[in-house]
């Protein structure tokens, strides 16, 4: 598999589309959270889109402009945005209490590696027609683990199945790009999520999701 400028550009596009579905769908305040991811990936690949073009040593400083910019979304915001996203949507009580967790420990990290952006060198480069952020003190375990709790298993918690379908689709995505591209793993861990975003509008095509969760918490409560 070989991932370019265009490949990048095109899942943007694509992204910002079914996100602009997404958004319109959302009927409360609650679901604007997780109705905006797939437009938050749709920017996060059109910066990808436009890193591409700086190489090789075309625009220097752009590039390093861009690879902080898009850092910013595959560092800091995703751990942080996802489990709240997941929490707003939640009105089972348990739950809540676990993602209320996961958005501790997503926040955690997430704002552990923004200070190291500002700390520590990140650097992109072009090998193996991908693009590699070399940043080894990223892949800290510690921190490591705590970003899967922050986007991957606060989604799984959810009582919406389709909600927790994309959570177990993006941990299987992890596991996939770390297995089969671990030099290159944010890049394509990022456009895997990225392209499975559009499993967002499964949520909100999903006429009853207003109407069945207030009662599986009136279900859980009375027990």
């Amino acid at each position: 598999m070989c991932f370019s400028a265009e490949a990048s550009f095109t899942a943007g596009v694509v992204l910002l589309i079914v996100g602009t579905v997404t958004v319109r769908r959302a009927r409360t305040r609650s679901e604007l959270p997780y109705a905006w991811i797939p437009v938050l990936f749709g920017i996060q690949q059109l910066l990808e889109g436009a890193l591409w073009l700086t190489f090789p040593d075309r625009a220097p400083l752009l590039n390093t402009v861009l690879t902080h910019a898009y850092s910013f979304f595959s560092h800091v915001l995703w751990p942080i945005y996802v489990p709240l996203a997941g929490l707003a949507l939640e009105t089972v009580p348990w739950r809540r209490r676990v993602l209320i967790a996961f958005a501790i420990a997503g926040s955690a990290v997430g704002l552990y590696l923004l200070a190291t952006l500002f700390t520590l060198p990140i650097v992109a480069t072009v090998t193996g027609q991908h693009i590699a952020y070399e940043s080894p003190h990223f892949y800290a375990l510690a921190a490591m683990s705590l970003y899967l709790l922050g986007t991957c298993a606060s989604l799984m918690f959810s009582s919406h199945v389709r909600v927790l379908a994309f959570g177990v689709a993006a941990f299987v995505s992890a596991v996939a790009a770390y297995a089969f591209y671990a030099t290159w793993f944010i890049s394509v861990w990022c456009f895997f999520a990225g392209v499975l975003s559009v499993v967002v509008l499964l949520y909100f095509t999903d006429g009853r999701r207003t109407a069945r969760v207030p009662v599986a918490s009136r279900e859980l409560e009375a027990r």
